[in-house]
């Protein structure tokens, strides 16, 4: 789902954003972290880029997806300045390196996605070579076990037949959009289960923004191990000169879209790290402060990426790695694929690839408070931290907590609904007081969006 966009990027000029970013920065930041001007050249770059990475994670994460299904679902609908060249450029494929490349210029080395087991694929800087190195995947079998660890026994039959939740799938269009998956859990079991496309329960698809509450749940995991305190100033080294202003921004700053950082477009975009291969942490700790912390909303990848690097220190210092994978196996989520760029940083404000099912159990995690399978994963106030508004808000139907949006304005649904959402339709709500997760896959279009509330609406009152 498209945010709507909150900050005065627009009011400003260039020559002042330049001028604030020498003032706060002090030249500390290395002139190729800079965004180069977009133009033919670049998007077609970025195109290469965008088809190598998405053949890639949709090829070798989860079950994988044919060739065919890969451009009708993952290349099309996309930014129409690089869609036309994402077309027509053609992808070489290595099954036995499990790498795809693509070649955008005949005096440049293609693109390259590279698939890395459990961290899905990495697509390298635009010039790098790849490395001779053969993936491997660690992936638990998990599958036989019951629901919700496996997949075995996850449904509970209905005596009575139809259901309302299936009546809701059957007229699953007048919602809008495309939809992939929908899946409905309703006192920890699956009431409802649908796919379409050839979609099924072990075909990843891409979370988009869904990944920013997963980035949520691990910084909460980390609270709860007693790793980082998110009250406290996030830990991002390249801030700690003496006289940085960004020294002061907390970890819950970050997580609330509120550090008062600007970047170079206001949402932010982030091509240069998701279709040029940049380094996370190069592109994110160069922007300047624009307002005084937690005084203004502005939806940024940027604020995501920055508090995960803050729990990846906050780990370390307390000598634990940050592994995405190893949480999410305790959950289930065995087929979850958070990506990284090609320094090992996680890319969590958007480049995780999940199934339904998988994002089915995170809802229950928050479900069930943070407890799973009899052990606390997450503080016991951590649904109430994340789903609790502070500090400025965006504009529009929803609210924003910590990571998690809110469905506290929408008529007919129960005040304590929250969600993760992400573009192109992809949706995991929480009803605490219904005891429901509802899950939404989709590939959505600027043209043929799916009102995630009316849906909502529906199923609440198909519930029984």
């Amino acid at each position: 789902m498209r945010k709507r966009r909150s900050g005065r990027l627009s009011a400003i000029a260039p020559d002042l954003l330049r001028f604030i970013g020498v003032v706060l920065v002090a030249a500390a930041v290395p002139a190729t972290a800079q965004a180069p001007k977009p133009g033919a050249g670049l998007n077609r770059a970025w195109a290469a880029g965008y088809r190598a990475a998405f053949v890639c994670s949709s090829l070798w994460n989860g079950a994988g997806k044919p060739v065919e299904a890969i451009e009708r679902d993952e290349l099309t609908g996309i930014y129409p300045e690089i869609e036309a060249d994402v077309r027509t450029l053609k992808a070489d494929v290595d099954t036995a390196m499990k790498r795809v490349s693509v070649r955008y210029r005949d005096d440049m080395p293609p693109r390259i996605a590279e698939w890395s087991g459990r961290g899905g694929c990495v697509t390298l800087p635009i010039g790098a070579q790849p490395a001779a190195v053969l993936s491997t995947d660690r992936r638990p079998d998990l599958d036989a076990r019951p629901w919700p660890i496996g997949d075995k026994r996850a449904s509970r039959p209905d005596p009575k037949g139809m259901t309302g939740f299936e009546r809701t799938a059957m007229d699953i269009a007048r919602f809008g959009g495309r939809t992939s998956s929908l899946l409905v859990v309703k006192k920890g079991w699956i009431a409802l289960e649908r796919y379409w496309g050839g979609h099924d329960i072990h075909t990843a698809q891409r979370t988009f923004s869904v990944a920013k509450s997963m980035a949520a749940t691990l910084i909460g995991h980390a609270v709860q191990q007693g790793a980082i305190d998110v009250r406290k100033p996030a830990m991002i080294a390249e801030w700690q000169t003496p006289g940085d202003p960004r020294a002061a921004i907390t970890t819950e700053q970050l997580m609330r879209m509120a550090s008062g950082l600007t970047s170079d477009t206001a949402g932010n975009r982030s091509d240069a790290i998701y279709m040029g291969g940049a380094s996370v942490r190069q592109w994110t700790t160069q922007w300047p402060l624009l307002d005084p912390p937690n005084s203004r909303y502005r939806y940024a990848n940027n604020d995501t990426l920055l508090a995960t690097l803050s729990l990846k220190a906050a780990l370390k210092k307390a000598g634990t790695p940050l592994d995405p994978a190893a949480f999410f196996d305790r959950l289930g989520m065995t087929r979850t694929f958070a990506e990284h760029d090609k320094d090992g940083d996680y890319i969590l404000s958007s480049q995780v690839w999940t199934t339904a099912r998988d994002l089915a159990r995170l809802g229950l995690l928050y479900q069930n408070d943070g407890m799973w399978q009899g052990e606390r994963l997450l503080p016991a106030d951590w649904r109430r931290f994340v789903t609790t508004p502070s500090g400025p808000q965006p504009d529009g139907a929803f609210g924003y907590g910590a990571g998690f949006w809110l469905l506290n304005k929408s008529d007919a649904i129960p005040a304590d609904a929250f969600g993760a959402f992400g573009n192109r339709g992809q949706y995991v709500i929480v009803i605490p007081s219904r005891e429901l997760v509802v899950v939404r896959q989709g590939y959505d279009d600027d043209k043929n969006r799916l009102d995630i509330a009316v849906l909502v609406k529906a199923i609440v009152a198909a519930d029984r």
